[in-house]
């Protein structure tokens, strides 16, 4: 066990260095809670990243890893796309940030209006968080009323996030103003509406999260919302352009009045998206939803550029075909390996999450070794995978094959009681805690 914990110490060396650094000058040492060494076994992970290309990852020590996470969800077309680099590379020469808008953000506006069939007006922000709290105050204004009922993850604003364990700092009567319902469960969302009667401003809800809507679940919310008077927005920062062109409109035919997206539209450049129905998005000429880099040329360049490869070349097929094998080879090793009463795994072929139990600490500590033994042999993954266009047969091949020995160590964990003994580094912690 020493042998070990001294090659793990000698092979994030510099990341640890960094770390320690970072421990005097940074809360968390990382400024996104879920790219921090809490999501990775500390002492057996690499902590800082030092650059990336196509579907890999090197961290500050020099090691080749492939890259699951993809910086959270953006990198859809993968790191440095030729396309998009060269659509920024030409924008730097004509400038970044001006005082006037720009015929650029025009020119999004309207291609995405055109992308999206039921959407007439467009703004931009630089996050999800920015779209989803210019959604909820757009549809405060124009009904009147405070009340939003929400389903998913809608960003770090005070208006969600005091639904969460993560509520520090969020006044008591901001959380009375957001009650959260539960996803495929019209019947309880019709019960909030009815209970919050002629209050409720907004249903904001990730129309997909790992999870399919159940059979004419979508279109009871849309009844539900219309019967209610509550503006509905689908908040679709990681759906958007990972499950169809044009998101859950195009693979469930379900128009919401709102819409935001981020993500995968800037293929790692900041940009997000408020699109949606006149009625409610012409609020916003009063309503204030304003800061310096809303225009930012950027993101727009990139967003044009992501466009244009969506529309040119089988980036989903083929997201589909990558992310269908790994999903596959990952069962069937859970299987296997008689895991399955231990780990699960739920999402789509773009999108997909491991789930673990049964370990006496809520899954956290089969997670880790996971992880630990995934990152042993070039695998980053936080327990999902967002699969890219830059990803290919080999790396899936390469994943499963270093996922099939981390799959053998806990079965052999579990079989001999030993699992804790196995963990070399510290346990995972959630982003969200339970209560």
């Amino acid at each position: 066990m020493v042998d070990k914990t001294n090659r793990l110490e000698a092979r994030y060396a510099r990341s640890l260095e960094l770390l320690a650094r970072a421990e005097k000058a940074i809360p968390l040492q990382a400024q996104t809670f879920s790219k921090s060494w809490t999501q990775y076994p500390r002492g057996a992970a690499p902590v800082f990243a030092a650059r990336a290309d196509g579907g890999y990852v090197w961290d500050a020590d020099g090691t080749q890893y492939i890259d699951w996470p993809m910086g959270l969800g953006p990198l859809l077309l993968g790191h440095n796309h030729p396309s998009v680099n060269a659509a920024i590379a030409e924008q730097l020469k004509s400038g970044i940030a001006f005082s006037l808008p720009t015929e650029a953000e025009l020119a999004l506006s309207e291609r995405l209006v055109d992308w999206f069939p039921y959407a007439e007006r467009i703004r931009f922000g630089k996050n999800g968080s920015d779209a989803t709290a210019a959604a909820v105050r757009a549809a405060r204004a124009v009904t009147g009323r405070d009340m939003i009922l929400c389903c998913g993850y809608h960003g770090w604003q005070d208006w969600f996030i005091g639904t969460t364990t993560r509520d520090a700092g969020v006044p008591e009567e901001v959380k009375r103003l957001t009650e959260a319902f539960p996803y495929n469960d019209a019947e309880r969302l019709g019960a909030l509406l009815d209970k919050h009667a002629g209050a409720v401003a907004a249903i904001i809800m990730e129309p997909m999260g790992v999870i399919e809507p159940a059979p004419g679940y979508l279109e009871e919310v849309r009844r539900l919302a219309d019967r209610h008077g509550a503006v509905l927005v689908f908040d679709e920062c990681w759906t958007g352009f990972r499950i169809h062109p044009q998101g859950a409109y195009g693979r469930f035919g379900v128009a919401p009045d709102l819409a935001c997206f981020g993500k995968a539209l800037g293929n790692g450049v900041p940009i997000s998206v408020l699109l949606g129905k006149a009625s409610v998005m012409d609020a916003l000429s009063e309503v204030f939803f304003s800061f310096t880099f809303g225009g930012d040329l950027l993101g727009i360049a990139a967003a044009m550029a992501v466009l244009d490869v969506l529309e040119s070349e089988p980036v989903l097929d083929h997201v589909a075909g990558i992310g269908g094998e790994l999903m596959t080879g990952f069962r069937d090793l859970v299987s296997a390996h008689g895991l399955s009463d231990h780990i699960g795994l739920d999402g789509y072929p773009a999108r997909h999450v491991m789930s673990f139990k049964g370990d006496g600490h809520d899954g956290l500590l089969l997670k880790s070794i996971f992880q630990q033994e995934g990152l042993a042999r070039g695998i980053l993954s936080a327990g999902w995978h967002a699969p890219s266009y830059a990803h290919n047969s080999d790396d899936v091949s390469r994943t499963l094959e270093a996922y099939d020995n981390a799959l053998d160590v806990l079965a052999q964990g579990l079989a001999s009681n030993d699992l804790a003994d196995r963990l070399l580094g510290e346990m995972v912690q959630p982003v969200f805690r339970r209560p």
